[in-house]
């Protein structure tokens, strides 16, 4: 006999993990903070295999970082994960005339999505990714908290205040600092991060901390054509059509760290870069808006950056790899 397939939606919290399972209608919670209630999840799948059903595929939403150790468990056990974004869910959910929102409602809704949607199964990074991704953001939290200090260090009056707030930036200084030398070091300690780093940082422009964002958050750099790279990056412009009306194409979703990191390259691209330089040049003596034309260079700089890794040769304004 054939075995039933099973789409697992499952809503990670910081307290609890809900289980819902399409279309045998079999729910469960576990405890989220510790070991045996991943082990209890993982065993109620298992479980639920034996009983004549298949695994087809498990959905979680990305919900800051909770949903990681419950998403490794699943891929150390070889079930086959996906982590979505939660506003597909939502939207979802909007689209079946779903309301409500609660843990127990969430799970079954992640699943039904699952079952409808099948989203696809990537790679969950390693250990080392995940260190990699967490520092990287531990260095922007660093840097936004000096820029909040140092405002609050112009409007302090009384010498109490300003003392504090100097202290504490002395202090942010310093932990930044230090995170920059453990990125530094991890990057070190992987032969493959360190020649493809020097290989991105090859290109005018993109210096370490890019490098440190594409490794981090862009795996899939020279693995895409440069359509969907843009596209994974959120510099792809979409459409906005409707019968004879031809609307203004603009960028949407994707990665908010690679983009924000490729768009700061591109800053220093158009003054030192001389292929970006020129089309930068051309997109404002046709009349393009300056962060039009800057968004435009950014998605050119990540094809040329896809290309390189994607055929493994150094950044050469004569002579670069074709970008298809």
């Amino acid at each position: 006999m054939n075995a039933t397939q099973v789409f697992v939606g499952i809503d990670v919290s910081k307290e609890s993990i809900d289980v819902h399972m399409q279309p045998t209608g079999q729910n469960r919670r576990f405890c989220a903070k510790d070991d045996p209630g991943h082990e209890g999840l993982v065993a109620f799948l298992r479980s639920a295999e034996q009983g004549g059903s298949a695994i087809a595929q498990v959905v979680l939403e990305s919900t800051g970082g909770y949903e990681a150790p419950c998403a490794a468990a699943l891929a150390a056990a070889g079930l086959p994960v996906a982590v979505v974004n939660p506003r597909q869910v939502r939207d979802f959910a909007r689209a079946m005339g779903c309301l409500a929102k609660t843990d127990k409602v969430d799970a079954r809704i992640i699943a039904l999505f699952s079952a409808r949607i099948q989203p696809p199964c990537r790679p969950l990074p390693s250990s080392d990714e995940r260190q990699l991704r967490e520092l990287h953001c531990r260095r922007r939290q660093l840097i936004e908290a000096a820029v909040a200090e140092e405002n609050r260090l112009d409007t302090a009056t009384s010498e109490p205040a300003r003392a504090s707030i100097a202290r504490h930036l002395r202090f942010i200084e310093e932990e930044r600092q230090r995170i920059e030398e453990e990125l530094t070091e991890l990057i070190r300690s992987s032969p493959l991060w360190q020649e493809r780093a020097a290989l991105l940082r090859s290109a005018k422009g993109v210096g370490e901390v890019t490098s440190q964002a594409l490794l981090a958050f862009l795996p899939e750099l020279g693995k895409l054509d440069r359509r969907a790279i843009a596209s994974v990056a959120g510099l792809a412009p979409w459409a906005c059509d409707s019968g004879g009306r031809r609307g203004k194409r603009s960028i949407w979703g994707g990665r908010a760290t690679v983009r924000s990191a490729l768009y700061m390259a591109t800053v220093s691209a158009v003054r030192h870069n001389t292929a970006i330089k020129r089309m930068y040049q051309r997109l404002l003596a046709n009349g393009k808006e300056r962060k039009v034309a800057l968004t435009a260079c950014a998605r050119k700089l990540l094809t040329i950056l896809n290309a390189m890794v994607r055929d493994n040769l150094p950044f050469r304004e004569e002579k670069m790899p074709s970008a298809a």
